[in-house]
């Protein structure tokens, strides 16, 4: 969440959830063998714990992204999807000794990149390697993002067969000429039609992620977004406001006067009018930028980085924390494998979160939630502002009364400004 120059609040990913930025944080060395302090590994099991792998590879780079993922071009020969794979295998090899009796992955999240790339195959191969190593708990959620161009009916039905229980496909819009400013190669409709695909090939969730605010985007185009996004019979819905990365191609645009900025109060509107069109459809806000029908096909993985739960992230430039220890990983494919060939960890940098950062956190990640944050977890001049910030329409009173912070449709679109007081 992001407070911009106008007040009002651009909702997008928080920075650690499964979205890996090319940037990696500032921190301490990790230590050659990735071992953690005993401390992280008190508990461990007690607390939710999942799988995120980072599959860094796509044919294509959107001029928006500020992903660690790397085309063929610019990979050349120096790493490729065997070399990737060997590596990850090594890392959850690493991983499981690192934890010792690791618990079972109550959730799997391959991300990137591009995943779709590897095939219905190389997703099977992911998910076997995380059998071996984690294993998965009794009715895990296994979710893979995929680019609605790489996929078919014969993919989904080899996910499925695979074990994925899950699907995020990038749609961004249905307006071709959204589709361009941000270099989305996909033709409208086909995000559509690949959602109705893997519903039919028997994915039980799907989601189709939106993003608003593109500069030449009118209502009325965001509006035929969402009703194609309706009439694809998807359970989840993700939308997530346009954010202009330093670096990047559309930032070299806007900054000559190519395009436009993106307009705040724009992107609030836009915000509203997303919320509007999926809340009267029966999709229901559960998080500031997530919808879901009900609570079977709200994102599960998502909830465990929200809730503060354990998760260990597997490829390059992957994060990951367990017992408030977060790390990590090499950007660099080729990097990312070498460290692992030669019997190293592929963790570069970590650091330790003291009680007030994780309090913090808390406050930031579980404030976006529709059930909100437990009142007891602030302290007493938290507390005086969560009361303030009820008599400004920014908090539920009701809720506030009942021992919860619960964000209204207001505070919604300040919820950065609600956390700052809470903090």
């Amino acid at each position: 969440m992001c407070l911009r120059r106008g007040g009002r609040n651009r909702t997008s990913r928080p920075a650690m959830m499964g979205v890996v930025p090319s940037a990696p944080p500032d921190g301490d060395p990790a230590p050659p063998d990735g071992a953690l302090p005993p401390a992280a590994l008190a508990g461990l099991g007690a607390r939710p714990f999942g799988v995120y792998v980072h599959v860094p590879f796509c044919a294509t780079r959107c001029g928006y992204c500020d992903f660690n993922t790397y085309t063929p071009g610019e990979l050349g020969t120096s790493a490729s999807p065997a070399s990737w794979m060997e590596g990850l295998r090594r890392e959850l090899e690493l991983a499981a000794t690192i934890l010792g009796s690791p618990p079972r992955a109550e959730t799997v999240f391959v991300g990137g990149g591009t995943p779709s790339l590897l095939g219905a195959a190389g997703l099977s191969q992911v998910l076997d390697a995380i059998r071996a190593t984690f294993g998965l708990a009794d009715g895990a959620e296994v979710t893979t993002e995929s680019n609605p161009e790489s996929t078919s009916p014969a993919f989904f039905a080899g996910l499925r067969d695979a074990g994925y229980t899950r699907v995020s496909l990038g749609m961004q819009s249905a307006a071709r000429h959204v589709l361009t400013v941000l270099d989305r190669t996909h033709t409208p409709g086909r995000a559509v039609a690949a959602a109705r695909e893997a519903r039919a090939e028997g994915i039980a969730h799907v989601n189709l992620d939106l993003i608003y605010g593109t500069p030449g985007e009118r209502p009325e185009d965001l509006a035929a977004s969402l009703e194609a996004v309706l009439e694809s019979g998807v359970d989840h819905v993700s939308a997530y406001a346009l954010i202009v990365e330093e670096g990047t191609a559309l930032a070299r645009r806007i900054r000559r006067g190519e395009l436009p900025a993106p307009d705040d109060d724009v992107l609030a509107d836009r915000y509203e009018q997303v919320d509007a069109a999926l809340g009267a459809a029966g999709l229901r806000w559960y998080e500031v930028s997530n919808w879901a029908a009900d609570a079977e096909a709200r994102c599960a993985h998502n909830m465990l980085y929200w809730r503060g739960g354990d998760w260990w992230g597997a490829g390059p430039g992957a994060h990951s924390h367990v017992g408030g220890v977060r790390w990590w990983n090499a950007k660099h494919p080729a990097r990312y494998a070498e460290l692992l060939a030669g019997g190293l960890s592929p963790a570069l940098g970590r650091e330790v979160l003291t009680a007030d950062d994780r309090r913090v956190e808390r406050v930031l990640l579980e404030l976006r939630l529709a059930d909100g944050l437990p009142v007891a977890a602030l302290d007493a001049a938290a507390t005086e502002e969560a009361r303030v910030a009820a008599v400004d329409g920014l908090l539920d009173p009701t809720a506030l009364a009942g021992g919860r912070c619960v964000l209204t449709d207001r505070g919604r679109l300040l919820a950065d400004a609600v956390v700052r007081r809470l903090t």
